[in-house]
């Protein structure tokens, strides 16, 4: 398995990655599709990374680092296979998206994410992400934890 930098003949899979997920614990929404339907231009393009996990040339994992206005990142559309769970995808993600965060001096990566999401509130914590409370409302219905490492 190796991590790896957007490449735009892996938007496909970031959108399928993230869809899979989404639609069979919630509900797509508006800001969902803009992202997924435009990886290149809603992230990488205003100063984020999208990484993805692959297997054998396959993506089976992703995740965004979205650019906020005071130099960090929001951690958003990670999602690995259900065929590749439990074998350290999304833990090795993680670690590849703070490693970059801090490359390139980000104060902090921040996250929104849903309290039924168990296995992916304890990956958060065990980087060290705390809950806190937001500045503004989540665009997302879904959304009812928010939370942050600082860098």
């Amino acid at each position: 398995m190796e991590i790896v930098d957007f490449r735009p003949e892996l938007a496909g899979a970031f959108k399928a990655l993230n869809e899979a997920w989404i639609t069979t614990l919630f509900a797509l929404e508006p800001k969902d599709e803009v992202v997924l339907g435009d990886p290149e231009g809603q992230v990488v393009a205003r100063g984020g990374r999208v990484l993805f996990a692959l297997e054998d040339g396959e993506a089976v994992g992703c995740c965004a680092l979205m650019a906020l206005s005071d130099g960090g990142f929001e951690l958003a559309k990670m999602a690995v296979s259900d065929a590749y769970k439990g074998r350290g995808l999304g833990r090795a993600l993680m670690s590849a998206a703070v490693e970059r965060a801090r490359a390139a001096g980000a104060p902090r990566l921040y996250l929104e994410t849903n309290s039924g999401l168990a296995p992916a509130l304890a990956l958060y914590r065990s980087f060290g992400f705390r809950e806190i409370q937001p500045e503004t409302p989540s665009p997302y219905a879904r959304a009812d934890v928010i939370m942050e490492l600082r860098l």
